[in-house]
């Protein structure tokens, strides 16, 4: 079936024009055939059933008989609405108040007893039951079908009907379709003004997001509206409910997540304290806060919210007008008080002022009549369908008849109609309301399968946006970079200019990370100052320090992790000692070492902690212990990673998606002072044999990755006797057979026939060129046989193995070449030649590696 033309407001006002009573079953369209009365008429003239019986403007009566439940029964709270909700939809449907009482799954206590309060209250059901217009009217009704049984009842013997439409096929407007919510919003906000706003009216779905940015929008820029938000949607009064919870969340609490709160109270809080426990937080802007909630079991919530408003400097009477009428304003503060109140607010409309002027905001469900001369629709998406009521009282296909229709009359609203969409949400195409089914003759699945008009990005003309200031200042040259910075760059370059222009909180691997390192450091320069005993009183000392961080319930598990990872490092430590008298810097002062600080001792030790910045091959960096002239420490207290995994993350032709360049970073520069000798670099994981410590299995070497730097190229390695003879004597099985019946001369020449690949990839190896003269080879020096072809496939996987666990002379020339340009494309984005990218040199970053993940845009 097609769009049914609705009869415009001046010629369904034309039809009935000469009755003596018009009822409609909608309050707009009462009010706009109302403005249209031009003739002398005694009394009422158009009027919805429940405003004719009441006799004045409607109350929510389900409001208003939960207040009289809770207060007066004993019945819980939800237990009360969910009586009231079913009693009044089936008096609505049924006509008589008792009538739910009929259905056996609902003849409950509860419902006996709101039946009874409900047959007292002075109800608008009430009273439409009890109403009748008298015969001697002249009535017609518009819209018969839209009534309720009970509105109905109030119909006199005789009265005439009007169909609110035509015989005509109404012509629907295309669908315009949009990026983005705020690029509709931007578009509705650019037509509007304060002059204008009287004829136009926006409609969208109460539950969607545009009931938030719409009127916030026209708040900004300073054009009057109607309705829009709701008593519970008002920032304080949710700010209020936010913050009682914040208030009983317990000693666990998290400063970030009450941030919020705090914001809305005006107590700015340190972003560093972000991830400590709210009662752990040495600030003096939170000690208010912390005050009260310490308090909290002991205030009542009239309490609470004097509390609030003299720390917000509001004033919430309406707030206490409610708490006095739900009964709970004189009550201790509790979670379960706390549940109720949200409940309420949540479940009830509360009344508002507002005023009567501006652009309507009409919501999509409720309304079919909105009586402006343009009328703009947003999203018109599956939220838009009404869900029927699931209960035996309720005719569903009546339900859905009448929903339709009325979703009919509201799309043909105005003289003009705008339907201003998305067809796509979240990555997923939107799915158009579900009456476009019944109503639109063509196939579709999307916005986009109609008739429509795509719209690129718009942007609001309402303001100015920020004020800018030139300033005449020459930007910074970075001759350096470290290595946890490259790698933020690498993923997105994006992400690495908001970590240089944003804050961020402390984190307690930050904190707990420090501390093993100053640990190491201190042990290094003061070996006899640490024993059993003192490691004992260390790890008190430590688990005080981090305390902030950590929860009571996680402490004894963070005590047995300090405890282990002091022993180990003292393990190494003892067992490694660090030697050599090569100095890479003077002694720098690098930071505060909270041991030297607890004992009273210097550390200037010339192997640990030593910075260095190296502007000829911009690296800079920190190392955590020189172990010796050729060998180089880190300390880790994340999981082990193999060294194939090391160097794979070190890839730069593409970039790994887990970028990260240290051990490259910390051999390049100690080269530049070593050149031509054999480096390593180690990473001691000192956490990694935790559960193994605990169950008395500990090995240390499963705490070390070391990865080696050889001062030649790949090839000349692999083809060297020095390999040879290793493949020889220590490779798998069948290699050591098949080489033990050449001679070096013939494994050489092997490399002579054919290029060895730049590969780390064995299978890949295998199949090259130069894979297949090496069986070749082999096979003609020993014989066709099977050994040897397995043989030849155990060396070459052994090649691509040490080529995939080390570092060659050509690998540290790339870096060293990559890390120029990366500086030298840095500076020029600093310079403001063009704008730092999302995307990374590997494309779309790893997001789970990004910081500032809120501030991407992903289709920038």
């Amino acid at each position: 079936m097609p769009v049914t033309r609705a009869k415009p407001l001046d010629s369904l006002y034309d039809e009935v024009r000469d009755y003596d009573l018009v009822i409609v079953p909608d309050a707009p369209l009462a009010s706009g055939l109302n403005r249209r009365l031009d003739r002398a008429h005694l009394g009422i003239f158009a009027i919805t059933p429940r405003r004719l019986a009441a006799g004045r403007r409607e109350r929510a009566e389900d409001r208003s008989a939960f207040l009289e439940l809770v207060t007066t029964t004993d019945l819980e709270w939800k237990q009360a609405a969910y009586a009231i909700g079913n009693t009044l939809q089936c008096w609505e449907h049924q006509g008589r108040v008792d009538a739910v009482l009929d259905y056996d799954a609902y003849a409950d206590t509860a419902t006996e007893t709101t039946v009874d309060q409900l047959s007292t209250l002075d109800t608008t059901s009430r009273r439409l039951g009890e109403y009748q217009i008298d015969d001697s009217k002249d009535v017609t009704v518009v819209g018969h079908d839209q009534l309720t049984t009970l509105e109905r009842s109030i119909l006199p013997t005789q009265y005439d009907t009007f169909d609110p439409f035509t015989d005509a096929a109404f012509d629907r407007p295309p669908f315009h379709i949009f990026d983005s919510s705020t690029a509709i919003v931007d578009a509705v906000l650019g037509i509007l003004s304060a002059d204008n706003a009287e004829d136009v009216a926006v409609v969208a779905d109460r539950g969607s997001e545009y009931a938030t940015l719409v009127p916030s929008a026209l708040e900004a820029a300073d054009i009057p509206f109607i309705g829009g938000p709701g008593f519970a949607d008002e920032q304080h009064h949710r700010g209020f409910v936010q913050f009682l919870r914040a208030a009983t969340r317990g000693t666990e609490t998290r400063v970030k997540t009450i941030r919020s709160v705090l914001s809305n109270l005006g107590i700015d809080v340190d972003v560093e304290h972000d991830d400590k426990r709210l009662q752990d937080v040495d600030a003096d802007s939170l000690t208010w806060f912390q005050e009260f909630s310490a308090e909290i079991g002991e205030t009542t919530f009239a309490g609470a919210l004097t509390a609030y408003e003299r720390q917000a400097g509001i004033s919430l009477d309406a707030f206490r007008v409610e708490l006095d009428a739900l009964g709970i304003a004189t009550v201790d503060v509790t979670r379960q008080g706390i549940d109720r109140l949200e409940y309420y607010l949540q479940s009830y409309e509360v009344p508002v002022d507002r005023e009567d002027e501006g652009v309507l905001l009409a919501d999509a469900k409720s309304a079919a009549y909105v009586d402006r001369p343009v009328v703009f629709y947003l999203g018109l998406d599956e939220a838009w369908t009404h869900s029927p009521p699931r209960r035996p009282w309720v005719d569903r296909d009546a339900e859905f008849s009448r929903n339709l229709t009325q979703f009919q009359l509201l799309l043909q609203n105005g003289v003009e109609q705008y339907y201003l969409v998305q067809d796509t949400i979240g990555g997923s195409p939107a799915t158009p309301c579900l009456y476009f089914e019944d109503l639109l003759d063509d196939d579709f699945e999307r916005f986009s399968d109609l008739d429509t008009v795509t719209h690129g990005r718009t942007f609001s003309a309402a303001q100015d946006g920020f004020e800018k200031e030139s300033l005449d200042v020459s930007p910074t040259q970075i001759d350096t970079v470290s290595q946890s910075s490259l790698s933020t760059y690498v993923n997105s370059p994006r992400d690495y200019l908001f970590s240089r222009l944003v804050d961020g909180p402390d984190k307690d691997y930050f904190k707990e990370g420090n501390l093993f390192h100053d640990f190491a450091e201190f042990y290094v320069n003061h070996p006899d100052l640490i024993d059993e005993e003192t490691i004992e009183d260390l790890v008190d000392v430590m688990l005080e320090e981090a305390g902030p961080f950590v929860r009571r319930v996680d402490r004894p598990t963070r005590r047995t992790k300090y405890w282990v990872g002091l022993e180990t490092i003292v393990e190494l430590l003892d067992e490694r000692t660090p030697e050599g008298d090569d100095l890479l810097t003077p002694n720098s002062g690098w930071g505060q070492n909270f041991f030297a600080a607890h004992f009273d001792r210097e550390v200037d030790s010339p192997f640990t902690e030593r910075w260095f910045e190296n502007e000829d091959l911009g690296l800079k960096g920190k190392i955590d212990l020189v172990h010796g002239p050729t060998h180089l420490l880190d300390y880790k207290s994340g999981s082990r990673k193999r060294a194939s995994r090391v160097v794979k993350n070190s890839a730069l032709d593409p970039p790994s998606d887990t970028p990260n360049f240290q051990a490259l970073l910390y051999l390049a520069h100690r080269r530049s002072e070593h050149p031509g000798e054999r480096l390593q670099f180690t990473f001691f994981h000192f956490l990694e044999t935790l559960d193994d410590v605990v169950a008395g299995e500990a090995d240390l070497e499963e705490t070390l990755t070391t990865i080696e730097y050889h001062p030649t190229q790949f090839e000349e390695h692999a083809r060297s006797r020095a390999t040879f003879e290793a493949l020889r004597d220590d490779g798998a099985k069948n290699c050591q057979k098949t080489l033990s019946k050449i001679a070096y001369a013939d494994y050489q020449a092997a490399f002579e026939t054919a290029p060895l690949p730049a590969t780390r990839d064995s299978d890949e190896l295998i199949d090259s060129e130069f894979g297949q003269a090496m069986q070749t080879r082999l096979q003609a020096c020993v014989g066709e046989y099977k050994y040897v072809s397995s043989g030849c496939k155990q060396l070459l996987h052994q090649l691509a193995r040490v080529r995939s666990q080390n570092y060659f002379e050509e690998d540290l020339n790339a870096f060293e070449t990559f890390v120029t340009e990366r500086m030298t494309e840095l500076n020029q984005r600093r310079a403001g030649e063009e704008r730092f990218p999302v995307n990374g040199l590997a494309g779309e970053p790893n997001y789970r590696r990004v910081d500032n993940r809120d501030l991407l845009l992903d289709h920038d």
